[in-house]
């Protein structure tokens, strides 16, 4: 996308790059290290960081930023579908696969979600698997299991601090 910017934001889960332009954001990532923010940052951006701000005070459930998904015509469908997902709760693959219209594509929806651009705002972390364990988050397990502690917290149906079973990374 022509004439994207960068603008970090320090997280409790760390440390995230948020990229976009003056019309929407494109892209949120889970980032190792900070570089430097560009000299001029569009006010969607800064919008963003202060959306995710309050998400992680536990004051916003929904965004309302402009994005931009750049991907396959399947891809920008899974991730379209994610937006559906209500704050604090989950669903599984295969239930996705099925809203997508058909449960064979479980892979093909897996392969989608995991290259989700717009992290924590498009919510794969709330896809789950069927046996409800934590599977498949490139931004780490730990960081879907504190994802989705937090929206529970904060959810209407405050069930007290999820106690997930995960595989291993």
């Amino acid at each position: 996308m022509k004439n994207e910017s960068t603008l970090f934001y320090h997280s409790p889960v760390g440390l995230l790059e948020i990229k976009g332009n003056a019309d929407a954001v494109t892209s949120i990532l889970f980032w190792k290290e900070k570089q430097k923010d560009e000299d001029f940052i569009p006010e969607v951006l800064k919008a963003c960081a202060a959306q995710v701000e309050e998400y992680f005070k536990g004051r916003r459930k929904i965004f309302d930023v402009p994005l931009h998904f750049e991907g396959t015509d399947f891809q920008k469908k899974v991730w379209n579908e994610l937006l559906k997902i209500p704050f604090g709760e989950t669903i599984s693959y295969l239930e996705l696969a099925l809203k997508m219209g058909n449960e064979k594509m479980i892979r093909a929806v897996g392969g989608a979600n995991g290259r989700n651009p717009i992290s924590v705002i498009v919510p794969c972390h709330r896809v789950i698997g069927s046996d409800g364990k934590l599977v498949g988050y490139g931004g780490g397990l730990w960081r879907k299991e504190w994802l989705l502690n937090h929206e529970n917290k904060y959810s209407n149906k405050n069930t007290g601090q999820l106690k997930l079973a995960f595989e291993s990374e």
